[in-house]
């Protein structure tokens, strides 16, 4: 099928090192002292990769339209600092944008609010990619890759809830099972449109459709009450990613392909000769389009350095 449609990229970020965004955080946390936690910071700390991600989504998509930045009244320095000629379809949307039917839930210090309201991005295509901050793409890509005759791509495994295996129900605490976790999330978005397992995804980009969620959200309000009222991650939300997918596998609008076709790098304790690997060799490979690295505020400084230097020559305009 010919390409008739128009396709945007939205990424989220924050800049958690930043000293207003602290201070603002500061009146809703119970400890005060856990806003210099390392396990806390990570959720918001960066070290500017974003700029990596429009460059790549830049070179090697050209299909896309606009790419809009969510924030909390922060800019990228990238973005700041651009030459008037670059990153002209670059868009900075504060999170009053799309909260403004929801202005009592402000200000929000969790993805999933956020990611909850995506759909209300002004100008937002009703087809678009979702991507964190910490998402690239490796090679060219085609908006098949994303989307088949309008339908979105979604890439994941059927899994059964953990409270269907055994292991999990005998050996899992109390506490555990009630973690706020990316994986307890995205149970719940499944059990959410009535399914008995739930369809996995990865860090790779979203392929969504703003009307899925619009419509969900207009005859169910009080589910998108319940995850944009948490100003920090709780066990009660859901992933809005994974309700999304979950929607369009029950209305047969989905196309599932269970390859990620991602290269996942989280670990930075490994050799160094591990992280050479899985960049310069596994990173080439055919199948492999995206390129999630988490956690880069916490990578030692050697390898951190090289991570930085890799992604700047592979995605150079």
């Amino acid at each position: 099928m010919p390409f008739e449609f128009t396709i945007d990229a939205v990424i989220t970020w924050v800049d958690g090192k930043d000293l207003l965004h602290q201070q603002k955080m500061l009146p809703y946390l119970e400890d005060k002292k856990i806003v210099s936690d390392k396990s806390f910071r990570t959720r918001f700390d960066q070290v500017e990769e974003i700029k990596f991600t429009v460059d790549s989504i830049l070179k090697f998509a050209p299909f896309i339209r606009n790419i809009f930045i969510v924030t909390d009244n922060q800019f990228p320095k990238f973005i700041k600092n651009k030459k008037e000629d670059s990153y002209k379809n670059v868009y900075i949307v504060d999170h009053e944008e799309i909260f403004q039917k929801n202005e009592e839930f402000l200000p929000v210090f969790n993805c999933r609010p956020i990611e909850t309201k995506l759909y209300c991005i002004p100008n937002l295509s009703e087809h678009f990619v979702y991507f964190n901050d910490d998402m690239f793409l490796l090679k060219e890509v085609k908006p098949s890759d994303f989307f088949i005759e309008g339908k979105p791509v979604i890439r994941g495994k059927w899994k059964k809830f953990n409270e269907d295996i055994l292991v999990k129900k005998i050996f899992n605490s109390e506490k555990k099972r009630n973690k706020a976790g990316h994986k307890k999330a995205q149970e719940m978005s499944a059990k959410l449109v009535g399914f008995k397992k739930y369809y996995k995804f990865h860090h790779a980009p979203y392929s969504m459709r703003k009307s899925t969620l619009e419509k969900f959200y207009t005859k169910n309000p009080d589910i998108e009450i319940q995850n944009i009222q948490h100003k920090f991650r709780s066990p009660n939300q859901y992933t809005p990613q994974g309700l999304a997918n979950h929607i369009e596998i029950k209305n047969k609008t989905g196309i599932l392909k269970n390859d990620y076709q991602l290269v996942y790098i989280q670990n930075y304790k490994k050799p160094f000769y591990w992280l050479k690997f899985k960049l310069n060799i596994i990173a080439n490979r055919k199948n492999k389009l995206f390129l999630n690295m988490q956690s880069l505020d916490q990578c030692p400084k050697h390898k951190l350095s090289f991570i930085l230097n890799w992604l700047e020559n592979r995605f150079s305009i």
